[in-house]
């Protein structure tokens, strides 16, 4: 009997960790559905990038801090593939920076909306397809460095990052008894186009911070995604993998020169 094929939902798959991530999937054997916010052409060519891998693509705009967006897509994703999703990676995310004294309530709640509410509603509607179709799928939310350090001047990101790594742990208990297990992965300094175009010195600086001595690509994360989607991480729930070279580990120690 032929094998059903397996489905991912990937939030922000037009460009960096996200576009990673689908593309990695897709290699693998996934039929993917991705959303995006402004990136036109990076969706489509997320989208011609998959089909070129030999899989199914929908990559469609959604914004995912709004329910009936939401509800939406996840409605196309089991139209266009007759299936739902075995696997909800919660990617999307936005930034805002700015001082704590300084930050504009909007722009406190676009991400809040973005990142952890999107991650929320995502879980929400990805879960309940998962129970209702008897699949014991893997959610996995994408978190950051600062789950663990305070950013500076990134005070709603962090907030919202560090809220992700305990919703993740919240959901994988309620969702453990229908199988579905619920891990966060939280990527240390990675080098996308953004992080280029912000700094063009961006891999060096940081890859002086990691004591693997190296900055971190889009495949890194997409590998420690993989191996919670698949069936090696069977018993593993409720954690949070770090990929990050072991740079938030490091500590801040006066004497550099006994690291």
């Amino acid at each position: 009997m032929p094998t059903k094929p397996r489905i991912a939902l990937v939030t922000g798959g037009s460009s960096g960790i996200g576009k990673g991530i689908c593309l990695h999937l897709a290699a693998l054997g996934w039929d993917v559905a991705a959303t995006y916010g402004r990136n036109h052409q990076g969706a489509k060519a997320t989208a011609r990038a998959i089909e070129e891998k030999g899989r199914r693509a929908l990559v469609e705009q959604c914004d995912v801090g709004y329910r009936d967006q939401v509800a939406a897509f996840f409605e196309r994703v089991v139209g266009h593939f007759g299936g739902a999703p075995q696997l909800v990676v919660n990617n999307a995310g936005v930034q805002s920076w700015g001082p704590l004294l300084e930050l504009s309530e909007d722009d406190w709640d676009r991400v809040i909306r973005t990142n952890l509410k999107g991650t929320f509603l995502c879980t929400q509607f990805g879960a309940a397809l998962m129970v209702e179709h008897g699949i014991k799928g893997s959610i996995v939310n994408i978190g950051s460095g600062c789950n663990k350090v305070p950013f500076p001047r990134l005070v709603s990101y962090t907030a919202s990052k560090g809220g992700i790594e305990m919703f993740t742990r919240s959901a994988a208990v309620e969702l453990g008894r229908y199988g579905i297990r619920v891990n966060c992965v939280a990527p240390g300094a990675i080098e996308i186009e953004r992080t280029k175009r912000e700094a063009p010195d961006y891999a060096e600086t940081w890859g002086k911070q990691a004591p693997l001595g190296r900055v971190g690509l889009p495949e890194d994360v997409a590998r420690a995604v993989a191996y919670l989607a698949s069936d090696e991480a069977d018993f593993v729930t409720a954690q949070t993998i770090w990929v990050d070279g072991g740079a938030f580990t490091l500590p801040n120690w006066p004497y550099s020169d006994q690291i």
